[in-house]
């Protein structure tokens, strides 16, 4: 997409200028709050500290705060423009950092160019950080820079610019490596280029297994051979014993081209000389060193990757550091070493041979990504890659010994879930408790659908249950095979099928022969995935059922309720959604069953509800709502739920419920307080709705305008475990309801 300087400085202006701010994260809104966060309160943090140092981490923002360094003598592609220009390019790595990672960042522009001044600046501040991220400081000087300060300081020292793109680009080579059939001790390597990221890479390459006398590197005076005169002594550990003395010579036979150099520098016809699948890392940034497309004229076979978001394979740091610091600051890590970049790099590897999330495909206008030659790393975008990359460094801090706290990793991982917001976090809640017990076969009708078999791969890979799916078996396959899937589900084609189709032919027939059903219609529908499911069901041949994304409500609940009406002890069935608003979550219900429910089918719905949030170890405060407060208003419709709330109340005392009440007063504590003192709830966390017309409204309003996340609708009081999807669900969403399915299949 193109942007323009207009663009871009209208961007950096508007609102507040700049791109960051600081924000308390303590009440500051009365004299105690003040009393503890200055003066007297403060003293006692002092002293703590002053005792043992390492409490810092825990009294004081250092555990999450990072700074980044730079002297502006080497801006992106921009070169030396002084420590004030750079201010822009730090605090956008800022943003990233916090955007990504949930790190915070303060960005320190320093006016220093020795490299004596820029380690006393940085060893002047360190006290204040967790960690120094060192940025666009040029070579030959970032080298000594950052060398001297890691064994100077206690804490992670990282110039970005040199590992960055070695770590991002290590893990691109290790899948392509696997593509192409190739062993990294056998790559024959060119670099074009001889600069900090570099001589980084090169140094990391060899790190993962490619041999040091399999390396050629060039300088903008050309390849860097042994006895060239005028090689600084980084440059000089890369000095290859060969005869070529320019990139078209090096490249004969080469199996790889990195490219840290300047936009061109790579000609079509050079490529033609390397060996068979050639891997083009072309990394200049904004242009390569070679276009794709003028790659692949040349080379149809070649695997490329480049530093642009516009291309397959976009090779960007992004994918590195704010993981990595990520995880190094939160075991409180002296250094980041060698194993953690590995494990940084690996881990990345891995991720991209895992299904891609709705949410990467919606954010990049794909409908399909999967491992391969334009797939080699993961996209800057996945959420994923915090779940992935940040566990992988700490668990290697500690093992490794660089760690100065020991975590559990798998309850790190939850941690880092919950950074990611509270929504994330409830999904993995469910996931968590279905994978806990035992494991439920989970029919999917729609089972030849794209979103279904990738959401399946996910509910087998995870444990959530073991998938049946329903539709052609030659269909399923290959899309399994297309969408790069590895798992062998249970397909059944209802058509086709002679096994089951027979016995649900007959025990539908008998239960519905007397509300319509002839031996030949039940015949008929036992042809149809959404029938055959539910028999499926009630034969126990499955024990739990999700449908619905490419059918309408009524056409999965109508069958649902005739094969197995309501259970035990309910009258009604009703449907309830998860609404996550501002780290909180709300049942909202009935948002799609029931349309005008009398004060008796009210109380059900409110008990569903209530028995419910309890699945979910949510402690239920129902709020029945209306128009009027507490008799405020008479009318029928809100006399109807204030009679409501009383059939509640006698039928299941244990359940705390108030109203009728307005929306406000059921969610804002203030209001209960002071005009309400007698309501035995506050700040209610299940709202029950007069009737669907309103509960639909809200709910979708508060989804498209109030930026909560809805997880749902999820159907209570059906007499089987079978729930429905919503036309537009994502995989995120068919996964998190097949938990929910599980779970409900294990209470019963």
């Amino acid at each position: 997409m193109a942007i323009t300087k207009q663009d871009a400085l209208a961007y950096h202006k508007m609102g507040r200028p700049g791109k960051i701010e600081v924000t308390p994260t303590k009440p500051l809104t009365t004299q105690r709050d003040l009393s503890l966060a200055y003066s007297p309160g403060v003293a006692e943090a002092v002293l703590e500290v002053e005792r043992d140092p390492l409490t810092a981490y825990e009294l004081t923002a250092k555990s999450n705060l990072v700074a980044v360094v730079s002297n502006g003598t080497a801006i992106l592609g921009l070169g030396d423009r002084g420590p004030l220009a750079s201010k822009p390019v730090m605090e956008g790595k800022g943003v990233l950092f916090k955007r990504f990672a949930d790190v915070d960042v303060f960005d320190i522009e320093i006016d220093a160019s020795t490299v004596e001044e820029i380690i006393n600046a940085v060893r002047a501040i360190a006290p204040t950080f967790g960690g120094i991220n060192l940025e666009d400081i040029k070579a030959p000087e970032c080298f000594e820079v950052e060398e001297r300060l890691k064994a100077e300081l206690p804490i992670p020292v990282f110039h970005d610019d040199q590992h960055g793109t070695a770590i991002i680009s290590g893990a691109a080579l290790l899948n392509a490596c696997e593509i192409t059939g190739r062993k990294l001790a056998d790559l024959r390597i060119v670099i074009s280029g001889a600069g900090a990221s570099a001589i980084a890479t090169a140094k990391f390459y060899v790190s993962l297994g490619v041999r040091r006398e399999n390396i050629i590197m060039l300088d903008s005076k050309g390849v860097i051979y042994q006895g060239r005169e005028g090689v600084n002594k980084y440059k000089a550990e890369f000095a290859s014993a060969t005869a070529a003395r320019t990139l078209d010579e090096a490249l004969d036979g080469a199996d790889v081209f990195l490219g840290l150099s300047v936009k061109g520098a790579l000609k079509p016809e050079w490529i033609k000389k390397m060996a068979k699948d050639p891997i083009i890392f072309a990394l200049a940034n904004p242009d390569p060193e070679i276009m794709p497309e003028e790659a692949l004229a040349a080379r149809p076979d070649a695997i490329i990757g480049t530093g642009r978001s516009d291309y397959p394979n976009q090779i960007n740091n992004v994918l590195g550091f704010p993981f990595i610091f990520r995880g190094a600051l939160d075991v409180y890590a002296q250094e980041i070493n060698e194993d953690m970049k590995m494990a940084a790099s690996k881990a990345l590897a891995a991720l991209a041979h895992e299904d891609v999330p709705d949410s990467v495909l919606t954010a990049y206008g794909r409908t399909s990504i999967k491992f391969g030659r334009e797939y080699l790393i993961p996209k800057p975008l996945d959420p994923r890659v915090l779940l992935w990359v940040s566990p992988a460094v700490a668990e290697a801090a500690i093992k490794s010994g660089m760690a100065r706290r020991e975590i559990n990793i798998e309850e790190y991982r939850q941690q880092l879930i919950r950074r990611q917001g509270f929504g994330r976090m409830l999904r993995s809640s469910l996931i968590n408790k279905a994978k806990a017990g035992p494991k439920q076969r989970i029919v999917f009708p729609e089972g030849d659908d794209p979103k279904i078999i990738r959401a399946a791969a996910r509910v087998e890979e995870e444990g959530i249950g073991t998938p049946i799916l329903l539709g052609p078996a030659a269909s399923v396959r290959r899309q399994i095979e297309e969408l790069g899937l590895h798992f062998s589900p249970q397909i059944i084609e209802p058509l086709a099928d002679e096994v089951y189709r027979p016995r649900y032919e007959q025990t539908f027939y008998e239960l519905r022969q007397r509300k319509g059903v002839s031996q030949s219609l039940a015949r008929r529908l036992m042809t149809s995935a959404t029938h055959f499911g539910l028999m499926m069901l009630k034969h126990g041949d499955a024990d739990a059922y999700l449908n619905g994304i490419t059918r309408d409500y009524p056409e999965v609940v109508r069958p649902a309720l005739q094969i197995f009406h309501t259970r035990s002890g309910a009258t009604r069935a009703s449907g309830v959604y998860i609404m996550i608003v501002k780290g909180r979550v709300y049942l909202f219900t009935d948002a799609t069953v029931n349309i005008d429910p009398d004060a008796e089918t009210l109380s059900e719905i409110a008990i569903l509800a209530a028995d419910f949030a309890r699945t979910l170890e949510i402690e239920p405060q129902v709020a029945m709502l209306s128009f009027s407060n507490f008799g405020s208003t008479p009318h029928p419709s809100s006399d109807k739920v204030r009679h409501a709330v009383g059939l509640v109340r006698q039928k299941r005392p244990d359940i705390p419920v108030e109203g009728e009440m307005q929306a406000d007063t059921a969610v804002v504590t203030d209001i209960v307080e002071q005009r309400y003192p007698f309501s035995k709830v506050r700040d209610a966390n299940v709202l029950v709705f007069p009737d669907l017309e309103s509960a639909n409204i809200a709910y979708k309003l508060l989804a498209r305008l109030g930026g909560a996340e809805a997880i749902g609708p999820i159907l209570l009081g059906v007499g089987a475990p079978v729930h429905v999807l919503q036309a537009g669900d994502d995989v995120e969403d068919i996964v998190a309801m097949a938990a929910v399915a599980a779970v409900d299949a294990q209470s019963r």
